[in-house]
């Protein structure tokens, strides 16, 4: 890694067991080329704020990064002040609730998907 790149000590995001079972098994599916997830937040969506999940192949200069189990998590100096604290969870309670979870201290509101948010 970087010289420039943060390793965290203490994850700065949690995810639930749901959550890193379904990030490995999509790593998996692509053959594990891109082995981190990318944690981040871009402008956008009905509440100011949308939630972005990638996978990547290493850390960006400048990227906190920390490890949950043995999935390499990373997040940008940006997008650190709006996740931190964040819980990600997975779930496929039924086709209209399931699929990604975003539980965020940061957040004054979320909209009705849960996939964007505004800021305190």
């Amino acid at each position: 890694m970087s010289d420039t790149v943060l390793e965290a000590a203490e994850p700065i995001v949690t995810l639930t067991p749901a959550a890193v079972k379904q990030v490995k098994f999509l790593i998996e599916k692509q053959g594990g080329a891109k082995p981190c997830l990318r944690i981040a937040v871009k402008g956008g969506g009905c509440s100011g704020l949308s939630y972005v999940m990638n996978l990547e192949e290493a850390p960006g200069e400048r990227d906190t990064v920390f490890r949950i189990e043995d999935l390499t998590v990373l997040v940008d100096p940006k997008s650190a002040r709006f996740v931190t604290g964040l819980n990600l969870d997975y779930s496929i309670k039924n086709l209209l609730e399931g699929g990604w979870r975003f539980s965020n201290p940061n957040a004054q509101r979320s909209c009705g998907c849960g996939t964007s948010f505004t800021p305190k």
